[in-house]
């Protein structure tokens, strides 16, 4: 009967530390995925440059990696994708509020480097919300581009993205913990 606890504890544990919502998932040139998610709010160091985890609803996230199928040659299968600049916007839907927040670099033992902010919704945790994404690629100065690249892709990473999400809720994550 302990050993049985304790594995309904540490499934539980698992499930309420991984857990997360899918807004999204989009595979851009030139084989870069973005799975754009909810996630459970967490701390956050440094402290004086985020919000504190009880100020909070939730985590959004942006993971960028290489796709392992059609990744660049010389880039790592499934790696992260550095120098981004990402943006997002939650509207609420009901009241037109929103938020606008820049994700920044982030690692975890979950999701190792991923671009992300806690924040708070716009609104109650169960009401419906539009979610944006915008992607700026690195400028000349945060990424040297070889010759190779230019003559196989061009003269940037990637191109501009905008990504829109309608009827997100937030509601299991916002009401989720990490505890």
């Amino acid at each position: 009967m302990k050993k049985l606890l304790y594995l309904i504890l540490l499934l539980n544990l698992n499930f309420s530390i991984s857990q997360e919502l899918i807004i999204g998932k989009e595979t851009v040139d030139p084989g870069i995925v973005f799975i754009f998610e909810g996630a459970v709010k967490d701390h956050i160091m440094p402290i004086g440059m985020h919000l504190k985890e009880n100020e909070t609803n939730i985590h959004i996230e942006a993971r960028v990696n290489w796709d392992i199928k059609n990744t660049p040659n010389g880039s790592p299968k499934g790696g992260f994708v550095a120098y981004l600049h990402i943006t997002s916007k939650i509207t609420n839907k009901k009241t037109g509020l929103s938020t606008f927040i820049d994700l920044t670099p982030h690692i975890n033992l979950i999701d190792n480097y991923h671009y992300a902010r806690n924040i708070s919704l716009p609104g109650k945790k169960d009401e419906l919300y539009t979610v944006e994404f915008n992607v700026i690629p690195p400028t000349n100065i945060e990424l040297s581009l070889h010759k190779d690249w230019l003559d196989k892709y061009g003269n940037q990473l990637m191109s501009n993205q905008y990504f829109l999400y309608e009827n997100v809720n937030f509601e299991v994550i916002a009401n989720a913990t990490r505890k």
